[in-house]
């Protein structure tokens, strides 16, 4: 992924909303259909679902193929290296609850002298060594930084947290972060909606992007109003298994008419 790619991503975030699901799917066709269906991007996950990072670089080329922004969710910091090796244009990381631990994102995720990134050239990213190694490493760090924020200790340690750089877009994840408050699933509750909003605000004043995951258009359509400029809708499975429902009701209905 060359660097002008992804600062023509930044900038569609700037000028925001993009949009994009989740995908679980070991399948890179369905990540190729998400292409051409013209979502921004993908989140390939390795923390959720049964997919390896050997089946991952499939996915990847078939974003590529297809125009979408390859983002890989990490399942461990030590698969950090991993996403980044096989072409992942972005890396997205979980449960990150302090300044520490979002240190130690960037220094896996960079080179020397941002990072502590292992160094290999002989990866898919740098085209297996063919790639002259001053574009390779130059291009490498330009990988997006996307953390998640899940529960009250990320609200607590929110200033020091966006102090670390490197940082581009704060991921709230509105169900880990419901069940920190105490109310498990509810993800339009009055005080996650509260919680969610000051993040918001307080990346903005810093100038940092903003993200989450919506799974219906109401609020899909109230975080873009927010300002969120990095929408995560629904995950492929749930979209294919409502796709499915809504043709059998459908069908239901014609053969009762």
């Amino acid at each position: 992924m060359n660097t002008e790619l992804i600062e023509h991503f930044r900038e569609q975030m700037r000028h925001g909303p993009v949009i994009g699901p989740f995908m679980k799917t070991c399948d890179p066709a369905f990540v190729e259909a998400a292409g051409y269906a013209g979502m921004n991007f993908v989140i390939l996950d390795t923390e959720h679902g049964p997919i390896s990072i050997e089946n991952m670089q499939n996915n990847i080329r078939a974003a590529q193929l297809s125009g979408v922004f390859p983002i890989v969710r990490v399942g461990n910091l030590e698969n950090i290296s991993k996403a980044l090796d096989i072409g992942a244009a972005g890396i997205q990381v979980p449960q990150v609850s302090s300044k520490e631990e979002a240190m130690e994102v960037i220094r896996e995720a960079k080179f020397y002298p941002g990072g502590e990134r292992g160094v290999c050239r002989f990866v898919r990213a740098a085209h297996y060594s063919t790639m002259a190694r001053e574009r390779y490493f130059a291009e490498a760090d330009k990988a997006l930084v996307i953390l998640q924020l899940e529960g009250q200790e990320a609200i607590d340690n929110l200033d020091e947290i966006m102090e670390v750089e490197g940082i581009d877009v704060l991921f709230i994840g509105p169900y880990d972060l419901s069940q920190s408050l105490g109310v498990p699933g509810q993800t339009t509750h009055p005080e996650v909606i509260r919680q969610m909003r000051s993040i918001v605000k307080a990346a903005k004043e810093r100038g940092i992007l903003v993200g989450t995951f919506t799974d219906s258009a109401e609020t899909l359509k109230m975080w873009s109003d927010a300002g969120v400029q990095y929408l995560s809708y629904s995950v492929d499975v749930g979209i294919f298994a409502d796709a499915c429902a809504r043709v059998k009701e459908e069908l239901r209905m014609l053969q009762a008419g």
